[in-house]
Parts: structure tokens; sequence; C-alpha cells
């Protein structure tokens, strides 16, 4: 977007973004532990927000580390070994409460779940100066909240980065575990263009 406001903190229906992904996850679960991992650029502003919008939650936030992987490091690094931990993208705030509980399920029973989407298009593979079609049925794509056995995907986080882990789920396949896929839902769009946000208002009027 060209806007200097970080995507997490874009207004939606009258609050921040990551306000209303955390209320999401508090809607789950009153008694869930909710930290929140900040590039230390925009402590200040995080603070101003928590005051206004969510000054009765306990919430624990820590600042984010150069890259992905080192933030969810820092994250992981706040909580104990017990049950099981979920990592969000605070610019997902239409997740389901039945994404959510899919995912917790089957992380308890599995060690690890992430939501995904059956591809509806025509998807084109290109290499080389050249394309062909590939069969959809193959791929998803994937979302968040990708949920883990704390003290496993703490473990796989242990491991030294790489530039191929794009997300929680390859470094914990990284370290040898494996991932169970659970169905996600469409609504929980990643807000990262204006388009996103103008549909992202439009579901909270009329489903949410």
């Amino acid at each position: 977007m060209n806007n200097s406001t970080p995507k997490q903190f874009l207004y939606l229906a009258g609050k921040p973004v990551i306000v209303h992904t955390i209320n999401r996850f508090l809607r789950f679960d009153p008694a869930i532990t909710v930290i929140i991992v900040i590039p230390e650029a925009q402590i200040k502003r995080w603070d101003q927000i928590k005051e206004e919008f969510l000054s009765t939650t306990e919430l624990v936030t820590t600042t984010g580390g150069n890259n992905r992987f080192e933030s969810v490091k820092k994250g992981l690094a706040c909580l104990t070994d017990e049950d099981v931990v979920a990592i969000h993208d605070g610019v997902r705030p239409m997740v389901t409460m039945q994404t959510i509980r899919f995912c917790f399920e089957k992380a308890r029973e599995r060690g690890g779940a992430i939501p995904v989407l059956a591809v509806h298009e025509t998807l084109r593979h290109q290499t080389d100066g050249k394309s062909i079609t590939v069969n959809r049925n193959e791929y998803y794509t994937v979302q968040t909240p990708q949920v883990f056995i704390t003290s496993m995907i703490k473990a796989a986080y242990e491991q030294e980065y790489s530039e191929d882990f794009t997300d929680d789920a390859v470094v914990f396949e990284s370290a040898g575990n494996r991932v169970t896929l659970t169905e996600g839902n469409r609504e929980n769009i990643k807000i990262t263009t204006p388009t996103d946000l103008i549909l992202a208002e439009a579901l909270l009027k009329h489903i949410f």
C-alpha cells in the first residue's frame, strides 16, 4: 500500500486491523495468552493502540528481529513448552472460529496443523521463458494461524536460518516433522493492498 502506516495499524471499521485480529482469538478463548511481536520503531504507536482499544486485555509484547524467522523465534521465547501455540499474521482479521478450532485440534493430535484452501483458478508454471499449465488439484494456498505443539516448534526454530523458510510450517518440516492440512476459510484474507482493506470492510459489515 502507498501508505506509511504499517498495515496492521490501518483502520478497519473504526479499529486498527490488529485489534480485530486479537479479538478473534480472544473470542475463541478468552483465557488465551496473546503475544504481539512488533518492530521496535512501532512500539510507541502500539502502546497507544493498546491504551485506546485493549486497555483491559492482558497482552505480552516483544520486539521483532531482523526477519520473520527471528521475530517468530523471539515470540516463542516468551512461551513455556506447554500445550500448543498459534502463529498468526496480524493482518488476517477475518479468521473464523472454525478455522482456529480445526487447527488447534489437529495440532494437539499430530504436532502441527495449518489452514489451506483449494485452488479454483488455473495455474501455470513458468521457467526459462516458457509456461505450462499444472494440475491445480495438487496445490493449495496456505493461510494462518499455523498451530504447533509448543515444544516442537521451539525446537524447530533452533535451526539456522534459511531463505527457504517462508512460513512456520516450512521451519517445522525442515526439522523432520510433518504438518497436517486443515480447511481454512476464504474470508481469511491477508490485508496487503487497498483492495484487501475494502473487501475486509465489506466482510465485516455483511458476514462477521
